[in-house]
C-alpha cells in the first residue's frame, strides 16, 4: 500500500499521438484508452520501487515529479528521454499474441551505466514482473556480460542468487555514476571473473 501511495504522489500522463495508424488502433482496442495506460504506468512505477528496494525511502529514488508516456508512430520499439517514455505503436501492430503483456513489460532501468547493463536491468525487471518474452533463451547464452537484454539479464539473475538483493543494490550504486568495481564491492569478485564462473556453471549444468 505504501508503494502505491508514493506512486500516487507522482504526476503520470499518457499521450496518444498515433492517429489512425494500425498500431494506434491496436493500442486503443487491446490495451485501452490513455486512462487505463496511465494506471499501468503508475503500477509499473510502484513495482519498480519495490523491486529496487526504494519503496519506503524517497531519498533513494531519483527525484521525478512527473512521468509521461507518449504513444507515437516511430521507428524504435521504445526509448526514454529524461522522464518521458516514447513507445512506438507501430511495433505493437506487429506483435503476435497478447499485446498487453508486451506493452506492460517495457520499462527503462535508472542510473548512468553501460547501455547493455541498463538493458539487462530492464529485462530483469520484466522477468520478475512475469513479463518474460517468449523468445528469451535460457541461462548461459551471450558472449559478454554487458551484451544487453536477455544475456545480461540472465547474468544479473545469477549474481542475485549469489547475494539476494544484488540487483537492487547495484542499481542504487548507479545513482551518481558507474564502475565495474561495483561488482567487487557487492560480490567480492571482478565482473569478468563472475562472468566466467557463470558460464562455467551453466555448461556444467547442461552436462549433468
Amino acid at each position: 500500500m505504501l508503494a502505491v501511495s508514493l506512486a500516487n504522489a507522482v504526476d503520470f500522463s499518457v499521450v496518444d499521438n498515433t492517429g489512425d495508424s494500425a498500431g494506434g488502433r491496436r493500442f486503443r482496442e487491446e490495451i485501452g484508452d490513455v486512462n487505463y495506460a496511465t494506471k499501468l504506468l503508475r503500477a509499473a512505477t510502484a513495482f519498480t520501487w519495490r523491486l529496487f528496494q526504494q519503496a519506503n525511502k524517497s531519498s533513494d529514488r531519483r527525484s521525478t515529479p512527473k512521468i509521461s508516456m507518449v504513444m507515437e508512430n516511430g521507428n524504435r520499439v521504445a526509448y526514454s528521454s529524461q522522464d518521458k517514455i516514447h513507445f512506438n505503436a507501430g511495433y505493437l501492430a506487429g506483435v503476435a499474441g497478447d499485446v498487453r503483456r508486451e506493452f506492460t513489460g517495457v520499462w527503462n532501468g535508472a542510473g548512468q551505466a553501460l547501455s547493455g547493463l541498463i538493458e539487462g536491468i530492464a529485462d530483469y525487471e520484466r522477468m520478475k514482473a512475469g513479463y518474460a518474452a517468449s523468445h528469451w533463451v535460457g541461462p548461459g547464452q551471450g558472449n559478454r556480460w554487458d551484451q544487453g537484454y536477455y544475456a545480461t539479464m540472465r547474468f544479473l539473475d545469477y549474481c542475485n542468487d549469489l547475494r539476494n538483493g544484488f540487483v537492487a543494490k547495484l542499481n542504487m550504486k548507479m545513482r551518481n555514476g558507474y564502475s565495474d568495481g561495483f561488482f567487487v564491492d557487492l560480490l567480492g569478485k571482478d565482473v569478468n571473473q563472475l562472468w566466467r564462473e557463470y558460464k562455467a556453471k551453466m555448461v556444467n549444468e547442461l552436462i549433468k
